[in-house]
């Protein structure tokens, strides 16, 4: 299989949350289009620097990861950022890697949008369509 990428956009989800709560407007909400790398190698959602900046992440933390190279490397974590792809979207934390040139959409993400890669059209595709899955009783 080759590399996949899908066009995502990335928001504040706490500038979301303030204009749920009237505190800002909708076009205030920080936000941008990327075209991410789909790795489901990768737990999480990783951005670069200025990603972070332009969408005003704030840093909760550090913490130590392990690379596809087997390096160690400490990171940046944010706070929470909705992820969007077509009519799905997810939260979630961004790692925020040093020197990183493109966004990768990793495992959590994709698994909190329902969304699978289909290695023969080399895309994402919904992992159920638009079928429900569980129902409750």
């Amino acid at each position: 299989m080759g590399l996949v990428y899908e066009n995502i956009t990335l928001k504040n989800a706490g500038d979301v949350s303030d204009v749920r709560r009237g505190f800002i407007k909708e076009p205030e909400i920080r936000q941008i289009k990327v075209l991410a790398m789909v790795d489901t190698g990768a737990e999480m959602l990783v951005i670069s620097e200025a990603i972070r900046q332009e969408l005003g992440l704030e840093v909760l933390g550090q913490q130590q990861i392990r690379l596809a190279n087997e390096a160690v490397q400490n990171c940046q974590f944010t706070e929470p950022v909705e992820v969007h792809w077509k009519d799905r979207y997810t939260f979630t934390q961004a790692l925020v890697l040093a020197g990183v040139n493109e966004v990768l959409l990793g495992a959590i993400p994709l698994e909190g949008m329902n969304v699978i890669v289909d290695p023969a059209k080399q895309q994402l595709a919904g992992a159920y369509g638009d079928e429900v899955i569980y129902k409750v009783k």
